[in-house]
């Protein structure tokens, strides 16, 4: 049975839209998910079930919260292939000089319009740095997050699609935790 991640947009985050991680994972387990564990209280849950899309599979985890928690919540879904792919492909990793505790992954829901992707690409200073994919985008800070002016943007509105952004350490724990159910 395959691996796949959910990865919640904006759960436990400054007060709102509060999930425990207990009750998610009760509500993964009533849509007959297997093995469901969860990662941190930012809302990453690793679970097998049958093959299926991605896409298909975030939008019936959107309407089970929906329903469990009474507030929309935006999932993007990977495989646990995709995710090591994301690992694998980090462009960043191939640079000298570079700390990974300062990555950054973008997960998108689908891939942006090559507009979008270029007024990112502007709106990224020095030193900041970010690369783009398919379906993720890497970014490097290595003055932190929070000294970003990039991620003082609204990154999901000029991009138009739905983002969720993990760390570099948050994104392998996380391919750990697909190994582990193997």
């Amino acid at each position: 049975m395959p691996i796949y991640i959910a990865m919640l947009r904006g759960i436990n985050v400054g007060g709102h839209k509060r999930i425990k991680m207990d009750r998610l994972r009760h509500s993964f387990e009533a849509l007959g998910f297997e093995q469901v564990k969860t990662y941190i209280q930012s809302g990453n849950v690793v679970f097998k079930t049958r093959k299926t899309s991605t896409s298909a599979l975030s939008k019936k985890i959107e309407e089970k919260i929906a329903g469990d928690f009474g507030f929309s919540v935006s999932v993007i879904s990977r495989s646990s292939d995709e995710l090591e792919k994301t690992i694998r492909e980090n462009p960043f990793l191939k640079e000298r000089g570079i700390d990974p505790a300062k990555f950054h992954v973008m997960f998108l829901s689908n891939s942006p319009a090559p507009d979008a992707l270029r007024k990112l690409a502007e709106l990224t200073a020095s030193p900041d740095q970010c690369r783009c994919s398919d379906w993720e985008i890497y970014f490097y800070f290595p003055n932190g997050v929070s000294q970003s002016v990039l991620m003082k943007s609204p990154v999901d509105r000029i991009l138009a699609v739905v983002t969720t952004t993990r760390n570099w350490n948050t994104v392998n724990s996380l391919h750990r935790m697909c190994q582990d159910c193997l």
